[in-house]
């Protein structure tokens, strides 16, 4: 079974003149890896959820059904906030580009998309309200306004913090995913 997150760091073979070498162009992909901040997380996350899963058994074993109940949905909610987590960031497919984030997921079809560009701008660090200088992968819609472009991916945030080669990879996939999709 192949490993879609594998992926973005394919060496490609210099013959190939496609920027794009997926077999299921409409499958939804992300064109880069989770960064290492984002899985580190998850997986502590995880660990908690399995302590937790513990107390469940040790209290459905020594108090009441529907205390460990509760302590049961605690601990799933805390697995679905793990693997939520593990799913946010831009995906691409043929049909568009969905930036995925904790509570919301937003899809742009490629005929709203003018262009996907890389700014230099102050972004904000791992989502916090501090910003500092670095580059950001920016959406510009037909629909919307030149000022009112969303962020879809910064140097700072938790897939690419302190992994500018990583950044660049996934902006140039992304733009490719763009350019070869508002050709038609």
């Amino acid at each position: 079974m192949p490993l879609p997150f594998l992926t973005a760091d394919r060496a490609f073979e210099t013959a190939d003149d496609v920027a794009l070498p997926f077999e299921d162009r409409d499958r939804w992909r992300r064109p880069y890896r989770p960064g290492p901040c984002r899985v580190g997380v998850a997986a502590l996350w995880l660990l908690l959820a399995s302590y937790v899963l513990f107390a469940a058994v040790i209290i459905a074993l020594t108090g009441t059904v529907t205390e460990a109940a509760v302590v049961f949905g605690v601990a799933l909610l805390v697995i679905a906030g793990a693997l939520r987590l593990l799913r946010v960031g831009v995906w691409v497919s043929a049909r568009g580009l969905r930036q995925v984030s904790f509570l919301v997921t937003r899809t742009v079809p490629w005929e709203q998309v003018v262009v996907v560009r890389t700014v230099q701008q102050p972004v904000r660090w791992l989502g916090l309200p501090r910003t500092v200088q670095g580059q950001a992968l920016m959406l510009v819609r037909r629909d919307r306004a030149a000022d009112d472009m969303p962020t879809l991916m910064t140097t700072h945030n938790a897939d690419f913090l302190a992994r500018l080669e990583a950044f660049d990879r996934a902006t140039d996939a992304v733009e490719a995913w763009a350019a070869e999709n508002a050709r038609g």
